[in-house]
């Protein structure tokens, strides 16, 4: 079962969440596609790693052959390309490597070339293979990298992945859960957490995804994230306390269902509820 971790910003406790429900699962790939800002493997410290660079084809021009008729630039609609006194200019960074140019081109002047704009590293931690994806700074679009961690985790054989999407409802997120086969959405019990809630919400209803929410750093007497969830029928999975100690062992890169016997717990009866909740739903698809 391919499980999606999200948030509609950073610092929820999206992370939090995804490795401890990888740690609790028994054998379990964890994927971190937060790829501008992973730090999942600092909490895993992945042993044995193995990098693999990540590309992609952007178009190389042949001064030679270029007739100057422009055919490639009227046809980028993202303007990566620029006729520019007697030169057609390539900005690779905001091209997004569609190939058109190249089948357009009448004087066949347009190859294509590859240009790294990330990497995968592999690794394995106790029972979780880790799997996180870093993009190149300045690099526009991590999709690519996105795809060839989802690919990569095809061939691990295990029954769990979990799965640390990058925060917000962009282009990457969506890349991320398209696959998955339920989606926990993290919030915090403030009016910017319900905000931001609504966002992921918004987003997973409309992949048709199923999906809970995990309510973090909980505070006794405030309930806004709660009224939200009954307002909007949401099941709550799991809460997890404002705890000053658990903040301590994340802050330390501790994996706390590892060295707490009570966080142990609430993150294995999370994964039953989540487990349970995606079977049921895949139950009621196949009647329907």
């Amino acid at each position: 079962m391919r499980i999606a971790v999200l948030s509609g910003k950073g610092g929820t406790g999206k992370t939090l969440v995804s490795v401890n429900l990888a740690s609790v699962a028994g054998s379990a790939v964890y994927v971190d596609c937060d790829i501008e800002e992973p730090n999942g493997h600092l909490f895993f410290k992945p042993q044995n790693t193995t990098e693999k660079v990540i590309s992609r084809l952007i178009p190389e021009i042949d001064e030679d052959r270029c007739d100057l008729c422009r055919k490639c630039v009227d046809f980028c609609k993202f303007n990566a390309l620029a006729l520019i006194g007697n030169k057609i200019k390539l900005f690779d960074k905001i091209c997004h490597s569609c190939g058109g140019c190249k089948i357009l081109c009448p004087q066949n002047a347009i190859t294509e070339k590859e240009k790294r704009i990330g990497k995968v590293i592999s690794g394995v931690s106790e029972n979780v293979q880790v799997e996180t994806g870093m993009i190149e700074i300045g690099e526009s679009s991590g999709v690519p990298i996105i795809s060839a961690l989802l690919a990569e985790i095809t061939q691990k054989g295990v029954d769990t992945v979990l799965m640390d999407c990058p925060p917000g409802s962009a282009c990457s997120v969506m890349e991320s859960i398209k696959e998955a086969d339920y989606c926990v959405l993290v919030a915090e019990p403030t009016l910017f957490g319900v905000h931001n809630l609504n966002m992921v919400y918004e987003l997973v209803k409309i992949f048709k995804k199923p999906h809970g929410v995990i309510l973090n750093k909980c505070v006794e007497g405030i309930d806004i994230a709660e009224d939200y969830c009954k307002e909007k029928q949401l099941k709550v999975i799991s809460r997890i306390p404002f705890d000053k100690e658990l903040g301590k062992l994340n802050s330390d890169g501790e994996i706390v269902s590892r060295i707490n016997g009570q966080y142990k717990a609430l993150f294995v009866a999370a994964l039953k509820s989540i487990t349970e909740e995606a079977s049921h739903e895949t139950a009621s698809d196949s009647k329907r």
